[in-house]
């Protein structure tokens, strides 16, 4: 058995679940969020708690147990208090400035980098060498915060680029002068 997958989602009184056949509907304060269950895995709604069952031990219900739990508590936590990434900017005269909902990163190239989010994400940039990713969705928000961080990676010899809050960048000895 899935020790993940035996495990309750609580619900808050916030948050309302609702289940039509396969489709499951999670609104909240922030929004709301709809998945598709598929193969042989059922949801049971009751007492202000979500219980994830499968139908038989195959393996590809047993893989699918744990995976439709978390992302069904994903949802929940989202619905109800949302999800953010942090993301820094590190390198002379690279900076973010948000024109409309449109970010507009500097990152030493010759023009400026437009970056125009979906419509489910908002953006902050809180200091000229911050920006901030909120979503409902944990799968959008890491999506996003990663297309952001694919325009200039940190590169290991100094450290330039954009990297998650808590990324750690190896850093390379560069060369040494010959003797």
């Amino acid at each position: 058995m899935s020790r993940i997958g035996k495990k309750p989602i609580e619900l808050s009184d916030k948050v309302k679940v609702t289940q039509k056949g396969k489709l499951i509907e999670v609104t909240g304060p922030n929004g709301t969020l709809n998945m598709e269950i598929t193969g042989g895995i059922s949801i049971d709604i009751k007492d202000n708690e979500i219980n994830v069952m499968r139908e038989d031990d195959t393996k590809k219900n047993k893989s699918l147990h744990g995976l439709y739990r978390s992302l069904l508590n994903n949802m929940v936590v989202g619905v109800k208090d949302g999800f953010s990434k942090k993301l820094e900017l590190s390198g002379i005269g690279y900076r973010a400035e948000l024109k409309g909902k449109n970010l507009v990163l500097m990152l030493g190239y010759s023009h400026p980098t437009v970056f125009i989010p979906p419509a489910e994400i908002t953006i902050e940039v809180p200091a000229p060498n911050t920006v901030l990713v909120k979503g409902v969705s944990k799968e959008l928000v890491g999506l996003v915060a990663a297309k952001i961080r694919s325009f200039r990676k940190p590169e290991p010899y100094k450290g330039k680029g954009i990297k998650f809050e808590n990324e750690v960048v190896r850093r390379k000895a560069g060369k040494t002068a010959a003797k």
